[in-house]
């Protein structure tokens, strides 16, 4: 299978190509802007394969995408590029507006054009997965779950930029007949993530002693989801889920944020000590909130798992604790971040 994913240079892009070519044995072109927090050296273990191709273009760019569709011929896309921390669409919502929602539109239109001139069995088998995430829900109270029918409530510029992109899909889907599938996360996690997350920024600053921010209280509560179970999870929905529907996916792996980081300083105090800085859980610091900060997200995976037998492979401890691991062997990828880039300041004030 052809595959075209859009953002592949991102956390969970990277993740999707990698298991795509290593697991599903994909032909995958990898579209990506190459923005602040893309990685091209996330897809390092691929790049040298002939089932690998990178495309550097924006997605608002109708020209290129539709040379893309021409020349690739995929069998099936899916859609990940997006703007996606929320602290910098509170300051900075019109880069969130373009690539989510305008983005969306344009390769929409692209993929339209290019599947009503497909062959009858060809058209028929190609997919379109829009990615999403449970943000577009809102926000819980401490009890009950998102679903697929969950009315939409988004609270952030981010999310409501992504809301408006998962009713474009589904308005091409009844409107033209395009298969699309949409996919709907919880938090995600793991190798490859941009610093300027909870779990990775927790992780650097921790090891490098510097204050550990913590949002109120602390008390707001997410869903956290292993990137490579959401990788899996994706290629499921492509090729088994059914178009016009909807599927959540979460890790069943509910947290609060200062539980999260107790957890991620009780871990590095065990396998990488450092008496200079002593016990981690001292350098964490309660900040002003977010503005708008949504109380919880969790999600009921009962229709994914029912239907498509998908569940999480990894507990959030196991998976914490790979993700530790990882960024302590691979100051490589992420010193030059914190040098250049993104050296974790606060964002969104």
């Amino acid at each position: 299978m052809r595959v075209l994913i859009t953002g592949g240079c991102g956390f969970i892009g990277s993740a999707l190509c990698r298991a795509a070519i290593q697991h599903s044995g994909w032909t995958v072109l990898n579209v990506d802007k190459l923005t602040y927090a893309a990685s091209e050296h996330a897809l390092d273990e691929v790049a040298a394969s002939s089932s690998y191709q990178l495309l550097k273009a924006d997605i608002c760019d109708r020209a290129a995408m539709d040379k893309a569709f021409a020349d690739f011929q995929p069998d099936a896309v899916m859609h990940l590029a997006a703007e996606s921390h929320v602290d910098r669409s509170i300051t900075g919502s019109a880069a969130f507006v373009q690539t989510n929602i305008v983005g969306t539109h344009t390769l929409l239109e692209s993929a339209l054009t290019y599947w009503s001139a497909l062959p009858s069995g060809r058209k028929a088998g190609f997919r379109f997965l829009h990615v999403s995430t449970d943000e577009v829900f809102g926000s819980l109270t401490d009890e009950g779950y998102f679903r697929e029918d969950t009315r939409y409530d988004p609270r952030s510029p981010y999310s409501a930029s992504k809301a408006a992109s998962d009713h474009l899909a589904s308005a091409w889907r009844h409107t033209y007949g395009l298969p699309v599938v949409t996919s709907n996360c919880s938090n995600n996690y793991g190798p490859y993530q941009f610093p300027e997350k909870l779990i990775p920024l927790t992780i650097l600053n921790a090891l490098e002693g510097k204050p550990l921010p913590v949002y109120g209280d602390g008390k707001n509560v997410r869903d956290w989801l292993f990137v490579n179970d959401h990788a899996d999870a994706l290629r499921l929905v492509l090729t088994e889920g059914k178009p016009g529907e909807t599927y959540c996916i979460g890790g069943a792996s509910e947290r609060a944020n200062i539980d999260v980081v107790h957890a991620i300083c009780d871990l590095l105090d065990s396998i990488a000590p450092d008496a200079r800085i002593g016990a981690r859980r001292n350098l964490i610091t309660f900040v002003r909130d977010r503005p708008g900060h949504d109380h919880r997200y969790a999600i009921d995976t009962s229709k994914i798992t029912n239907e498509l037998g998908w569940r999480p492979t990894r507990t959030f401890e196991q998976g914490l604790a790979e993700t530790v691991r990882w960024y302590l062997d691979r100051s490589d990828w992420w010193q030059p971040i914190r040098e250049g880039k993104y050296r974790g300041e606060r964002l969104g004030l």
